[in-house]
């Protein structure tokens, strides 16, 4: 998939591209933008990356698996697009930035590795899934030494099928076998058994494509890869990872000076639903299946989504009986098997004094989801709720928390650059609550409004009281970054310390004040959105008992 020709914008495209990325963070400090020094003169130009505020808050959130997605820069597409995304606490994909690739070579990729790494104060993924391809594999290996590499069984099923066009064509059945081969296997065992078996089956035992494909199967067949988080809701999911943020946004006939458009609007619509799942998450309670208090806890604690998926493993629980094989001490083992497949029994071993079960199914740690295996055993030892290093914070409604972000901020370089992004989006995300909510109806226009207004007033105040000096900073990005900051230490040097811890908790207890009429206007606005919700489904049964009767 490697090809070294440079690419061309065409028509003034890169300065297209430029002159907005300038734009945009001229209006915010936190947007990040870059391009690589041209030092080969290339006749396309030089590569380009960029990562608006709310991407780079995101990978604070979700920053635990990465893809690196390169579908658009086959010479198919008329602009070579990339995109970096992730997972988010309802599964849907969430962006971490976007690139323009218009060196194809090796140094562009470690560049761009390098430039995207330093947007996300160098916080390093757990793992990343790319296309299998020479120079990202390069790239990643240098600059994320520690993080799990999978390639995508997307390009991967792409690549074999242009490879083994021949025998696709020659053999109907192939393509099934294959990928049944490589998504339905559950052990290492089964996957190298059933392998072998569809190789003698359809004499490629030589095929140099599959040699090379079976080499390096630890970095793209599941059974290999399931003890790395991944965040994939299904163990066996075939789609290996590409869950493409651009899908139906970026087509073969996109140019240059559709693309910005086309961005934007994956990004609205991708944060419209993320709202609604948020809505529905917070404003309907989802149907309980059993007495479980486990399964009641875990509604009250996962997305609508994640819930559905654990609630599904738990009712498994009663098709899926633990029986007990070894009893050591504080470690129990069992096989747990649905009725009649015991051959395909998985082995659960529980701790008794740490709490902690492992699954030989691994799917808590390639998805983050506890599996119905090790929900049998809770069952059987009378578990009844879940224990606290089962439920993954990122699946949760409070995925998005200010613990989360102060987790992720410790862990960053301590300078002015970074604490400065960090507040802006902090504020920025509280910001958009309030807009995007108080747009809905006058009342909520009213009560929103009212809320910021005070905000608004505490912050003059706070700001015209110039306790400790002033600090004002400008972030500026594109080859280079340089961070400008005044600092006034005159006011600091004048107040004794007993005065400004007294300011101190002084501001302290206005902000907790502040605080807690900020969630009473949340909740009222909530209530008010729910209420609205209510009456559009009374009306819309309205309107088509209406219809009905026409009919009639």
């Amino acid at each position: 998939m490697s090809g070294g020709r440079p690419r061309s914008l065409g028509g003034g495209g890169q300065h297209h591209v430029l002159d907005y990325l300038k734009r945009m963070q001229s209006e915010n400090p936190a947007f990040f933008y870059a391009t690589q020094p041209d030092t080969d003169h290339s006749p396309g130009g030089a590569t380009i990356f960029w990562a608006d505020a709310t991407a780079r808050m995101n990978y604070n959130y979700f920053g635990d698996t990465l893809v690196f997605d390169t579908s658009y820069r086959t010479h198919r597409y008329r602009v070579p697009f990339a995109s970096f995304t992730g997972i988010n606490h309802h599964g849907q994909p969430v962006l971490f930035g976007c690139a323009l690739i218009l060196n194809d070579s090796e140094s562009s990729f470690i560049w761009l590795f390098q430039t995207w790494l330093r947007a996300m104060s160098g916080k390093q993924p757990l793992s990343i899934t790319t296309d299998p391809d020479r120079f990202i594999q390069t790239a990643v290996s240098q600059i994320l030494p520690e993080t799990r590499h999978r390639y995508s069984k997307q390009g991967i099923l792409r690549e074999t099928q242009e490879k083994l066009a021949h025998i696709y064509r020659s053999h109907p059945m192939f393509e099934t076998e294959f990928k049944k081969c490589i998504n339905e296997t559950e052990t290492i065992d089964e996957f190298e058994s059933s392998w072998q078996s569809l190789l003698q089956r359809y004499y490629v035992m030589d095929n140099e494509w599959l040699q090379s494909m079976y080499n390096a199967r630890q970095q793209w067949v599941t059974v290999y890869l399931r003890d790395t988080f991944f965040g994939e809701l299904s163990v066996t999911d075939g789609s290996g990872g590409l869950n493409s943020f651009f899908d139906g946004y970026v087509s073969a006939s996109t140019t240059i000076q559709m693309l910005i458009k086309q961005y934007e609007k994956a990004l609205a619509s991708w944060h419209e639903k993320e709202l609604k799942a948020d809505y529905d998450t917070t404003n309907s309670t989802p149907v309980l299946k059993t007495p479980s208090p486990m399964e009641k806890q875990a509604a009250g604690l996962y997305t609508r989504r994640i819930f559905m998926k654990f609630q599904d493993e738990l009712v498994e629980t009663l098709a899926n009986p633990a029986t007990k094989i070894d009893d050591s001490g504080t470690i129990t083992t069992y096989h747990v098997a649905k009725f009649g497949e015991e051959h395909k029994a998985h082995t659960v071993c529980f701790n008794s004094v740490e709490m902690k079960a492992t699954c030989s199914c691994q799917m808590f740690e390639y998805s983050g989801i506890i599996c119905r295996h090790i929900l049998a055993v809770f069952r059987a030892k009378n578990v009844l709720t879940l224990p606290s290093q089962y439920v993954l914070k990122r699946w949760t409604t409070n995925a998005k928390s200010r613990a989360v972000l102060d987790e992720g901020a410790s862990e960053l370089p301590n300078d002015s650059r970074e604490s400065l992004t960090v507040r802006y989006n902090n504020l920025r995300q509280e910001a958009i609550k309030y807009v995007e909510e108080g747009a809905k109806s006058i009342h909520i226009y009213n009560v929103a409004m009212d809320a910021l207004q005070e905000a608004a007033k505490k912050v003059s105040d706070v700001k015209n009281q110039g306790s400790g000096g002033t600090q004002g900073g400008t972030l500026t990005n594109g080859s280079s970054q340089e961070l400008h900051v005044a600092e006034d230490n005159t006011s600091a040097t004048c107040q004794s310390v007993d005065e400004k811890q007294k300011k101190i908790r002084e501001l302290t207890a206005e902000l907790e004040g502040t605080n807690q009429r900020c969630e009473v206007y949340r909740a009222n606005l909530l209530a008010v959105l729910k209420d609205m919700e209510e009456q559009k489904l009374k009306l819309s049964v309205k309107v088509q008992n209406a219809r009905l009767s026409l009919k009639e």
